[in-house]
């Protein structure tokens, strides 16, 4: 199956549409499958009391509290609109994260999407995770920061919630829910985790990929990856460890101004991360040892027969001396040569000649 790429805009059009409009054309450009962006009302998502980052001090005004910071960053409804109609003119699929009840309920009603993204820091938001799931829609959830106990946590609501889109109501008996075996096949075809290290940017030894394999095996759901680490190698070598998806984070110039640029990928980075995934995908190909039909020419050339290195007449018996190893590989094969010791020759050779079978 081929990898699941979404190109994460999130909040890197700072808030300006002719910046996510182009964002799209970049998504586009690098082959990706999917853009995402970010949806939600910054009053809805903090309070005043909210702190930044750590990463976010550094890359904004430090002073300045998270509300001000997410209210610059918001992406207006108005402008939904206009990037969903364009991603469909593109032939790319608009994807959006919801962080807030009221954004996930515009989503569902104005936006007509595909799949909802569950990202992170909503992971033990059991509430607004049971709204996504009575949606019916395919999840996507990003597991950083969690634990096996909070995913499976997470997993129990969303089984519930997609028993309620059936019409049955379990009342908040999660475990009942999560081993029911019509949820059990719905989360197995409608839901993905995503391993995740929430940090801007997420050092090389933090990243911990078999967790990607350890995800699938646990759950028994697919399982890819989001990345904030710097550059394009984890990604690419997500997918060696069977990654379905993979999520990474671009911005149209690193230097701008905001919170996520500096972790993110430039436009001819995003391109070659795509490429490389792709290129992946084919090298990994289904397992099976054999020769493959590009390899094949090769085979007469480099390969080897035996020959004869002295002349020997008709009737005369093969030892050591009489035989070479060379290329090409047109004559009888080296494997026959202690077969062919003390064998008795039926015709006149050269040096040079290839002995017959």
């Amino acid at each position: 199956m081929s990898t699941f790429i979404i190109a994460e805009a999130g909040v890197n059009h700072n808030g300006e549409l002719d910046k996510a409009l182009r964002l799209v054309d970049v998504a586009v450009e690098a082959g990706a499958d999917a853009v995402k962006f970010q949806t939600f009302k910054a009053e809805s998502l903090a309070t005043d009391k909210a702190g930044k980052a750590e990463y976010q001090k550094k890359l904004t005004d430090s002073e300045e509290s998270q509300v001000a910071m997410l209210k610059k960053l918001e992406l207006p409804h108005e402008y939904h609109f206009k990037l969903k109609a364009y991603c469909e003119e593109k032939n790319i699929e608009f994807m959006s994260t919801a962080f807030d009840f009221g954004s996930l309920q515009f989503l569902l009603a104005e936006m007509d999407l595909k799949r909802l993204k569950i990202p992170s820091g909503e992971i033990t938001n059991l509430p607004l995770i049971y709204e996504h799931a009575k949606s019916g829609l395919d999840i996507i959830l990003s597991t950083g920061m969690a634990t096996v106990g909070e995913i499976e946590q997470a997993l129990m609501v969303i089984a519930g919630g997609y028993l309620d889109n059936l019409g049955r109501n379990i009342q908040q008996n999660w475990k009942t829910a999560y081993f029911d075996e019509g949820a059990r096949t719905l989360l197995k075809s409608k839901v993905s985790l995503l391993h995740c290290v929430s940090q801007y940017p997420a050092p090389a030894e933090s990243l911990n990929l078999t967790a990607i394999k350890r995800l699938r095996k646990t759950f028994g759901l697919n399982a890819g990856y989001s990345d904030h680490s710097l550059g394009i190698w984890a990604p690419i070598s997500a997918v060696t460890m069977d990654a379905t998806i993979i999520e990474k984070h671009f911005t149209l110039d690193r230097n701008l101004p905001g919170p996520d640029h500096q972790a993110s990928l430039e436009p001819h980075e995003l391109k070659q991360m795509v490429e490389a995934i792709r290129n992946v995908e084919a090298a990994i190909g289904d397992g099976v040892k054999r020769p493959v039909a590009s390899e094949l020419v090769n085979l007469e050339p480099v390969r080897k027969s035996l020959v004869l290195a002295k002349p020997i007449r008709r009737g005369e018996v093969i030892t050591e001396q009489h035989l070479a190893i060379m290329r090409p590989g047109t004559g009888m094969p080296p494997s026959k040569y202690w077969d062919m010791i003390g064998a008795t020759v039926s015709q006149d050779y050269e040096a040079g000649d290839f002995l017959c079978e």
